[in-house]
């Protein structure tokens, strides 16, 4: 690991200028990515930022109609919340099947967002949830943030400082794990909101995170799994690496998807 400087701001602002005093300095959050990456040599920061010291994006906070996670609430906060258990039950399971319990103690939901990991969760959320990531700058839509793989509409130097879910009691989230490292090979989150269905798939595609347009379509028809019967989604389209191949992935972004629909419609209809 290389020579850095360190740094634990205690305001956003505060953290917004050390960054932008170095080009070559770094976020920590909850280190599950970065930490690693410095170990091996493959990511060489002059100067870490701890964000672990900012109090106010650390917060959980309910509201009339949406749930605000602040950049900094662990896995563990988000999995363990009454009140998103109650009003968007899909994101409550989904932090709560993220790796082990040290990593759900430790890992943010800020960080995984703005890593954007093509195997990761929390992306599919803020698809399927249709959140909006709100920065130190400005409001982004979820189907405006995700750019690709590692990718985001993040600008140099702006922070993630919460992410805002509206309720959806109608929603559900069911992956096939790889049983090493419990990324997801697909992950599927069905959320039926007042205005519609939205479909998220995670884990499988070749450029990240994606919205499967069709699902939406036939579930907007018909909210149950028959109404999937015959979908697939391409499979040129899908990752094809060691762990599975994109014939494969294809076919288990069809089963996780019928197997979320069928969990998300046994909850109470949205209002």
């Amino acid at each position: 690991m290389n020579r850095f400087e360190y740094a634990m701001p205690s305001t956003v602002a505060e953290a917004v200028q050390l960054l932008g005093s170095n080009e070559e300095a770094k976020l920590l959050a909850g280190g599950q990515t970065l930490l690693p990456t410095m170990k091996q040599g493959l990511a060489a920061p002059e100067l870490l930022i701890d964000l672990n010291g900012i109090a106010e994006v650390g917060q959980l906070t309910v509201l009339d109609d949406e749930i605000r996670v602040g950049a900094m609430c662990r896995h563990a906060a988000v999995a363990g919340s009454v009140a998103i258990r109650e009003q968007a039950p899909g994101l409550a399971e989904l932090a709560g099947m993220i790796g082990d319990a040290q990593v759900r103690n430790r890992g943010t939901l800020g960080g995984s967002v703005a890593n954007n990991d093509p195997a990761a969760d929390y992306p599919a959320a803020l698809l399927a949830l249709n959140a909006t990531v709100r920065t130190d700058r400005r409001e982004i839509g979820s189907d405006d943030f995700f750019a690709g793989l590692f990718e985001t509409a993040l600008e140099p130097g702006e922070v993630i400082r919460e992410v805002s879910f509206p309720f959806c009691r109608q929603s559900a989230y069911v992956k096939f794990r790889n049983p090493a490292s419990r990324f997801a090979m697909a992950g599927a989150f069905v959320a039926h909101h007042a205005d519609g269905v939205r479909v998220a798939i995670t884990g499988a595609g070749s450029d990240g995170v994606f919205r499967w347009f069709e699902a939406e379509e036939a579930l907007n028809e018909d909210f149950g799994e028959e109404a999937l019967t015959g979908l697939a989604v391409d499979p040129y389209l899908m990752l094809s690496d060691l762990h599975a191949g994109a014939q494969y992935r294809a076919n288990l972004v069809a089963v996780m998807t019928r197997r979320s629909v069928k969990f998300a419609a046994a909850r109470s209809e949205p209002e």
